[in-house]
């Protein structure tokens, strides 16, 4: 297994911006045939992401999207446009989705509180 660690960076005009997530990907020997795991350390609070901070994302998904063409920066780029649009279909954090149902501009203060303790100084 190979590891990377890299950061996202948080959209600008979005409750993400200012902040760069750290992201561990790790690649199984059978990749590409498998997708890396992408998992946010330390995790953050996303419906898409589980507790763990492994991301929940179809395209890095072997039984729902991943194809072995797809390359490091769909994935990246993937996961950076998800963070500012979630996935109701697939949830994978109850307390984010929660938050985000009961009050989205809850949801977003909370994200953006997030975004200031996780900004690179």
């Amino acid at each position: 297994m190979f590891v990377l660690i890299l950061a996202v960076p948080g959209m600008v005009k979005t409750p993400w911006a200012g902040a760069c997530y750290k992201l561990n990907v790790q690649f199984p020997e059978e990749y590409p045939y498998s997708p890396p795991k992408c998992q946010f350390n330390p995790p953050i609070f996303h419906p898409n992401v589980f507790p763990s901070g492994t991301v929940s994302l179809s395209l890095i998904d072997k039984n729902n999207g991943w194809k072995p063409q797809t390359t490091l920066r769909e994935v990246l780029v993937g996961i950076q446009l998800l963070l500012s649009d979630p996935n109701f279909d697939n949830p994978a954090q109850a307390e984010a989705s929660a938050v985000y149902y009961k009050s989205q501009s809850d949801y977003e203060q909370r994200v953006t509180k997030q975004a200031g303790e996780m900004a690179m100084k």
